[in-house]
């Protein structure tokens, strides 16, 4: 949705997840020589200020990253996840957050490419801006829902598609199954991270549905929550919908999600799921 900014958002627990996963399958695709395509379907701008007028307005990253940034006590992938994020920080102190465009950037090797895409006019400049023409990457002022299946299936053969829109449009619940099934067609190896919030359970209970009855297989969910769920405003939880994932995200998330459910919750209250959704 046009008036939805991520900025409010940046850092988060629902970051962390979705990150911690991106991080894990861009290092599984980095093993292998051959090149890979990454697509973004969802870009924004790229770069967050956490000292911003946005980010400051409800400080949700003080529930995510902030509480993570000091510990020594942290999981293998965790550590890992907060050592990419202090690459963006020129100091101890976290004062910046990158968002998947730049984290993904940080993977790619030369022959590697990168395709992002956005719908916000001020956020395609500061996205633009924020990849400094880096020739392995093309950014584009469209809607990549829409757009992007027509880039698949790639040259390489190899890649990830991430797709994280905000939602806002209750359609986008059945949009996103739409569109991946679309992309599943022309590209059926590739690896699919659909990220999902947890506002209203009952239409995740139908997204999870869909996906089922997509006939899409070898599909893995995990999410993570910090409240219990309810009907009023805000986000109690989120996860990703992975297609196609490495062999090495479950056992990954097996040992994260427990603890990062602990460390997270709020009153207590965390919780976490991971489910095969569809087997292989």
């Amino acid at each position: 949705m046009l008036s939805y900014r991520h900025s409010f958002h940046a850092g988060n627990f629902a970051d962390v997840l979705k990150h911690l996963i991106l991080i894990n399958i861009l290092e599984y695709l980095g093993k292998k020589e051959k090149p890979f395509t990454c697509i973004d379907t969802h870009a924004g701008p790229g770069d967050y200020a956490l000292d911003s007028e946005f980010a400051l307005k409800n400080k949700e990253f003080e529930n995510g990253i902030t509480r993570l940034w000091q510990r020594t006590d942290l999981p293998d992938s965790v550590a890992h996840y907060v050592k990419v994020i202090k690459e963006f920080n020129n100091t101890e102190t976290l004062s910046r957050y990158p968002g998947s465009p730049l984290i993904i950037k940080q993977f790619l090797r030369n022959k590697d490419c990168l395709f992002l895409y956005e719908l916000h006019s001020t956020e395609i400049q500061l996205l633009t801006a924020a990849v400094n023409r880096d020739r392995r990457i093309k950014v584009f002022h469209a809607d990549g829902l829409k757009n992007s299946v027509g880039l698949l299936p790639p040259k390489e053969h190899r890649g990830l598609v991430l797709i994280d829109p905000s939602y806002e449009i209750k359609s986008d619940y059945e949009q996103v199954v739409e569109t991946l099934i679309q992309m599943h067609k022309r590209f059926a190896t590739g690896t699919y991270a659909l990220w999902y919030p947890v506002v209203d359970r009952s239409r995740n209970q139908q997204l999870e549905k869909a996906i089922k009855s997509s006939g899409l297989k070898n599909v893995q969910l995990f999410e993570l929550g910090i409240k219990t769920d309810t009907h009023e405003h805000g986000m109690t939880a989120s996860g990703m919908i992975v297609v196609n994932p490495p062999w090495t995200l479950a056992p990954e998330m097996q040992q994260t999600l427990p603890w990062l459910a602990d460390t997270l919750a709020i009153e207590g209250a965390g919780k976490y799921r991971i489910e095969t959704l569809m087997g292989e």
